[in-house]
């Protein structure tokens, strides 16, 4: 089917996560009552081939019996040396937040998100629906995206407060950069792609050459390519979905349990073990060039692109995902793959010979060898199922666990497979990365296209947050805290160099509304009314950016910053 993001239709994902989707049991955790069994769902199983094996069913095999990979291990061969890339990973100097964000979004992105604005706004004005307008420049659309950071970083109820004056929390620092009416309108008429482009797409709505996601794709391309040549990442890889907040009516919209945002537009990513976004794709539903294993092996293997990344990384991925016919595949690949599984899985093991119970001891091991497939059940709580072509059944590795007999408490040393304890280690990547992006919430758009934009600039404000903090790290240098990363951003984007530079503009100076005026009009020129007595005025206050007379025999602006009355 072909997806409109015009159609009123909430499409619920078919492939929905249930309940059992809990985290495996962590295994740094002490046992203080975490359980995290990844609970089963009803489907119509198949025997694996393991089931029958010369007539006679095989038993799960226990961790006293000795396993070994049945090929060498898989060499970890990058296409480039991982962590950040040349030239950022030369020199001594650490590149400023504002030069590490413009590796994202670059001057051609900013100068498309330009033009097509003013396209926009061409149209609206031609419409009746925008009163004034003009063009946006690079800069100034730099300074849009600073201020906007700045709203996301310091919420107030609604846009138009940052401008206010006639109050206690008034704010200098918007009005600055830019007037409450230029914001709005740019916030009104900003647009990624090209209009005319827009609808001649819109006309082919229905038919399969149709893309739901053309307004987005300018920039949803090159952050895409941006992400992946500045960085290449580390060998532990974890594959996951991530919500984008909307409550707009699209076919787009997903709905999936559990998650902090559970309406919205998802989004399948790839992360390395620091938290960085590798690469993402938007879910538009169903796709031309389905490969017919389902959802779930499309997402990971179209993510896993062999010529970008190299051979030998190691793909963690949750119950979703894993099945024996993606592991089997990622391994054709050269890629290692381990996650949980559903017991029924076609491909899983269904045999219930020697296997675990609700009985057995906490620390129980049973496995099954497919060739490079280990499948794995280990009871911690509750048992928990683990697929594999990385590891051994048992490698010696325990983990502590608090247990109670007789009244009293004791720490047991509990055995637990390599293959549980690596996917507790590497399978919150995507995890990271979003409480990354999700440390502060933007105001909220009228567009569905809009979100999107804003979670592009969180992920590329997290990715070169991430860039800091390793190159941090190589030069010796101590990193910035998220905030202060993320403060200093703001202002360099808003041309105010360092938040230090906010301060010096916080007096309440009078000074001239138009500055080195020449000529004879230069007394008169650029006057306003004064805010006080409603005079025309050529002097402003610094910080309110409000007219106020200053002259021999009036002087508003005194009166005005030392009455209550006006400062309320």
């Amino acid at each position: 089917s072909v997806c409109s993001a015009g159609d009123d239709v909430e499409e619920t994902e078919d492939e929905e996560k249930k309940d059992e989707d809990a985290l495996v049991p962590s295994v740094e955790d002490e046992g203080r009552g975490r359980n995290g069994l990844q609970s089963l769902s009803p489907s119509n199983g198949k025997h694996s081939r393991s089931d029958i094996h010369s007539g006679q069913e095989v038993g799960w095999k226990t961790e006293q019996e000795s396993d070994r990979l049945p090929l060498p291990a898989l060499r970890f061969l990058p296409n480039r040396r991982p962590g950040v890339q040349p030239p950022l990973s030369h020199g001594d100097r650490c590149p400023s937040p504002a030069e590490l964000f413009k590796l994202y979004f670059n001057q051609a992105a900013i100068k498309t998100l330009c033009a097509n604005t003013n396209k926009n706004a061409a149209k609206r004005l031609s419409a009746g629906k925008t009163r004034s307008w003009t063009n946006v420049t690079e800069r100034e659309m730099c300074q849009y995206i600073g201020l906007a950071l700045y709203m996301r970083l310091l919420k107030r109820p609604k846009v138009r407060d940052f401008w206010r004056t006639a109050t206690i929390f008034q704010l200098s620092h918007p009005s600055r950069v830019m007037s409450r009416d230029r914001f709005l309108s740019v916030t009104a008429n900003v647009h990624m792609s090209d209009p005319e482009d827009d609808a001649v797409n819109d006309r082919k709505k229905g038919s399969p050459e149709y893309d739901c996601l053309h307004r987005l794709r300018p920039l949803y391309d090159s952050l895409r390519v941006a992400c992946k040549a500045v960085y290449h990442p580390q060998q532990n890889l974890c594959v996951d979905e991530r919500m984008v907040a909307t409550k707009a009516k699209l076919g787009l919209k997903q709905h999936i349990k559990g998650k902090p945002a559970t309406w919205g537009i998802k989004l399948f990513v790839l992360c390395d073990s620091t938290g960085y976004t590798v690469d993402f794709q938007v879910y538009t539903g169903g796709s031309s060039q389905a490969s017919g294993s389902g959802l779930s092996f499309d997402a990971v293997i179209s993510l896993s692109n062999k010529a970008f990344l190299g051979s030998g990384y190691h793909i963690y991925c949750d119950s979703f995902y894993t099945s024996p016919a993606l592991f089997s595949r990622l391994h054709e690949l050269g890629f290692g793959a381990c996650g949980t599984f559903r017991n029924t899985r076609v491909g899983a093991p269904k045999t219930k010979v020697n296997a675990l119970t609700k009985q057995s001891p906490r620390g129980s091991i049973r496995w099954i060898r497919e060739g490079p497939l280990l499948f794995i059940k280990w009871m911690d709580a509750r048992e928990v199922s683990v697929c594999s072509t990385l590891h051994t059944a048992f490698s010696g590795d325990t983990v502590r666990r608090v247990s109670r007999a007789g009244g009293r408490h004791g720490v047991l040393e509990v055995p637990v497979p390599a293959a549980v304890k690596d996917y507790n280690r590497f399978t919150g990547a995507v995890g990271r990365s979003d409480q990354l992006i999700g440390s502060a919430s933007w105001q909220r758009g009228r567009k569905w296209y809009m979100v999107v934009l804003q979670h592009l600039i969180d992920v590329a404000v997290t990715n070169s947050y991430l860039l800091h903090r390793e190159l941090c790290g190589q030069r010796g240098q101590q990193a910035l805290t998220l905030q202060a990363f993320q403060e200093q951003l703001t202002a360099q984007l808003c041309g105010e160099g360092s938040p230090s530079a906010l301060t010096s503009s916080n007096l309440h100076l009078p000074v001239a509304i138009v500055e080195g005026a020449s000529g004879q009009n230069k007394a008169t020129k650029g006057r306003r009314r004064c805010r006080l007595c409603s005079k025309s005025t050529p002097f402003m206050c610094e910080a309110c950016r409000l007219p106020l007379c200053v002259i021999l025999d009036r002087n508003c602006h005194k009166d005005f910053h030392s009455c209550s009355k006006y400062r309320l």
